[in-house]
């Protein structure tokens, strides 16, 4: 029995059979391998259809510029919106595996109609949809129907995929295993390097082709990716680590309030957990769902919904969890309160982000584009996003981490929110730098000649430090929001804490194409078209930037606040130093955390 304990993961994750994982036989980079490359190929098929869209919808269906960056920006916001679904049918019901086979196959699924409408339709006449011959807007209702039906089909395949996919590669490594944590903290890093990598391909060789007007060849090619993704996460399937689903979140969460508000009456609050009801699963047990989670002060009133009264005694109440609720059950509901705080801050992070897909794109489509005969795709640019990103994990990791251990005689180094922090920081400086770029490019503007092939004399090479700083700041903000919200969710909510990540993207999509609407409406007078018209000679995006830059600067700010007053959840049996610490003091929730940023 007790080698048979040995072999078999501590995290308490099962095989496909439902039998206790052996750690030999299951998980590990075997199995996260699998999934990286899985990501990189998915990303590729995304990435294949969103890094020119914007161009497809101003050259094929005739779209103008504010129009089409709004509408890129809803796409890319309903994406994400999507993850919260793929989220919720994964934490409570389908697990992880199912829930990212499903969703992949209809991603999949959307790429093919989304090609066949692209050829079939939209791609008229034969060779149009390049820089100088436009398909115009001739297209019925009906082809621009079954073209967004594709579209946002693709939005619900990757939408529902993305954050089941990197919290499933997490699985495969048992946190309660030191080594294994190791690598589990490790993965996320990879895990979004593999995400650029793969788009690295769709940004210069598919960027390519479709800024030559071979759009369907492109959105082919996304489709056979996606396939290749899902046969290959097919294959892993015998040595994959599985959670059972712990049912519906927001039941538990709604259980935690209904009985805080019964019991509203009740004068004693206690400060210590000692006399809240416990579940009746023993400290020891790892069955996954079922660790305890450390009393915290804060949100007291929800303490009420875990007070045993006389009444609940006399009534036998006790095993009714819309009237006592257990003190794990609480702190649930208070990490999920607390961590929306720091993900509203993260909204407007994502808003400079998505200007790299829509406005950096019609930025750069107005500059020097050619180098001697070669045409430079605008939305290729976004190859030196990725090249930073790889650059700066490397850094990271292998850098600054150690030396920022090493002097403050910690092996954890920066924190998730110290690295999300400077992420904001270096936001700002990005949408500076594009500004700046963005002024010279009008002084070098041929602003009476707006059909030119190149608006402006200067090259788009120019844009290479905005590019750079997104990549640098997506590392310290992305990579840290994805150990972030998935290490502080509770046992039952992880893929609720990877749809975090993608919903803030989400959001700050929307804010992003709100923004831009109001900037036009407040901008554009009789005789101003606006900071972002058709032409931009005759605009002032460098304003909007710098806009942009303010924004970031007063979130900043916020941030820090929210930073200092979050604190980090705690398991019971985790971290055995730490817990003996804790039980010497008896004030374990007053400690500071140590989260300056």
């Amino acid at each position: 029995m007790k080698k048979e304990q040995e072999v078999c993961t501590r995290d308490g994750s099962v095989d496909r059979h439902g039998d206790p994982a052996i750690r030999g036989k299951t998980g590990t980079w075997f199995a996260g391998i699998l999934i990286l490359v899985n990501q990189g190929l998915a990303t590729l098929a995304f990435f294949g259809v969103g890094v020119n869209l914007v161009l497809f919808l101003t050259r094929v269906l005739g779209q103008d510029n504010a129009d089409a960056a709004n509408n890129v920006s809803k796409w890319t916001g309903t994406v994400y919106i999507f993850s919260l679904l793929g989220a919720f049918l994964s934490d409570s019901y389908w697990g992880r595996y199912k829930t990212c086979v499903i969703f992949q196959a209809i991603f999949v699924a959307g790429l093919v109609l989304l090609s066949l409408s692209s050829y079939v339709f939209l791609l008229k006449p034969r060779g149009c949809g390049d820089e100088h011959s436009p398909c115009g807007s001739t297209h019925s209702t009906y082809q621009n129907v079954f073209f967004y039906f594709s579209l946002y089909l693709v939005a619900l395949g990757n939408g529902g995929y993305q954050p089941n996919i990197a919290t499933f590669g997490a699985d495969q490594f048992d946190e309660e295993d030191p080594e294994e944590g190791h690598y589990k903290i490790a993965f996320f890093s990879y895990f979004y390097l593999a995400l650029n990598l793969g788009s690295l391909f769709s940004n210069t060789i598919l960027g390519y082709f479709e800024d030559q007007g071979m759009w369907a060849l492109g959105f082919w090619t996304s489709a056979g990716s996606a396939l290749m993704a899902l046969i290959l996460f097919l294959i892993g399937t015998p040595r994959y680590r599985h959670f059972t689903p712990r049912g519906n979140p927001l039941s538990r969460c709604c259980q935690v309030m209904v009985a805080a508000t019964r019991k509203w009456k009740v004068q004693r609050v206690p400060d210590q957990d000692d006399d809240l009801f416990q579940s009746d699963v023993p400290k020891d047990c790892s069955r996954n769902g079922d660790r305890k989670i450390r009393y915290t002060q804060g949100f007291r009133f929800l303490d009420r919904a875990a007070i045993i009264t006389s009444k609940d005694c006399t009534e036998n109440r006790i095993h009714n969890p819309w009237r006592v609720c257990t003190t794990t059950q609480v702190e649930e509901f208070k990490c999920i309160l607390r961590l929306l705080p720091i993900w509203m801050c993260t909204i407007l992070y994502s808003v400079v982000f998505t200007q790299m897909a829509s406005l950096f794109v019609e930025q750069g489509a107005v500059m020097k584009t050619t180098i001697s005969k070669f045409h430079v795709p605008p939305a290729s640019m976004s190859s030196f996003d990725i090249l930073s990103v790889a650059a700066f994990i490397f850094i990271y990791r292998r850098v600054l981490d150690p030396l920022v251990a090493r002097i403050r005689k910690d092996p954890k180094g920066l924190t998730e929110l110290q690295r999300m922090g400077i992420g904001l920081v270096i936001a700002i400086v990005a949408m500076v730098s594009a500004g700046i770029v963005e002024l010279f490019r009008l002084k070098y503007a041929k602003k009476e000649c707006p059909s030119c092939e190149s608006a402006s004399s200067l090259s788009i090479f120019w844009q290479i430090p905005q590019y750079v700083l997104i990549g640098a700041s997506e590392v310290f903000m992305y990579v840290g929001q994805l150990e972030f919200f998935n290490g502080q969710a509770p046992d039952g909510l992880k893929s609720f804490g990877s749809a975090l990540c993608m919903t803030s993207i989400s959001l700050g999509n929307y804010v992003s194409s709100l923004l831009v609407t109001v900037v036009m409406k407040i901008s554009t007078r009789d005789e101003m078209p606006g900071w972002i018209p058709g032409n931009l000679n005759k605009g002032h995006l460098d304003r909007f930037y710098f806009l942009l830059a303010f924004l970031t600067a007063a979130d900043l700010a916020v941030y820090i606040i929210c930073a200092k007053w979050y604190k980090y959840i705690k398991f019971e049996g985790q971290q055995q130093q730490q817990q003996q610490q804790e039980a010497d003091s008896k004030s374990s929730d007053d400690e500071e955390a140590d989260l300056a940023v």
